[in-house]
């Protein structure tokens, strides 16, 4: 098997440090992933061998020595972020929502619904479009923190 393009020598300092973090016990399991991932590496092992070892893909391996070699040892080390879709209301107007739905309903109405609530965000001009379950879950974030009650009310 050929050598690993992207050789890891860790200075001394470098090696302490992911010790340390292994033996902490405080980091996610990720990141002592790519630390044990490290080490095993710059004790000579293949990446198939560090795979096996650690229970991880061989890719995995590689992209993290890679990671090591090009950008150093923090990038290694943690997360890249991920792609995806942006939150369609910013806290601000999350909160205004929830201000929103905490006031009369309005005319002809015996209590705000999350159709209405959607409504009431797109005349706003908070989004374009809103679903009624993005308004649910904005709303359940608010009622659903530690020490919070929703004191039995309930939107449609």
């Amino acid at each position: 098997m050929p050598a690993a393009k992207y050789s890891v020598d860790l200075t001394e300092e470098e090696r302490q440090q992911l010790l340390q973090l292994i033996r902490k016990g405080k980091s996610g399991a990720r990141k002592v992933a790519r630390a044990n991932t490290l080490l095993l590496a710059d004790e000579g092992r293949t990446d198939a061998e560090v795979a096996q070892a650690l229970h991880l893909g061989i890719a995995t391996v590689g992209r993290t020595r890679k990671r090591f070699v090009e950008e150093g040892l923090e990038a290694a080390l943690t997360e890249r972020p991920r792609p995806g879709q942006r939150p369609k209301l910013t806290g601000k107007e999350a909160a205004h929502l929830i201000a929103i739905a905490c006031s009369d309903p309005p005319e002809g109405h015996a209590r705000w619904t999350l159709r209405l609530l959607a409504g009431k965000a797109v005349e706003l001009g908070f989004a374009d479009s809103i679903a009624r379950e993005t308004v649910r879950q904005v709303l359940k974030k608010q009622t659903s923190s530690p020490g919070r009650s929703n004191n039995g009310a309930s939107l449609r």
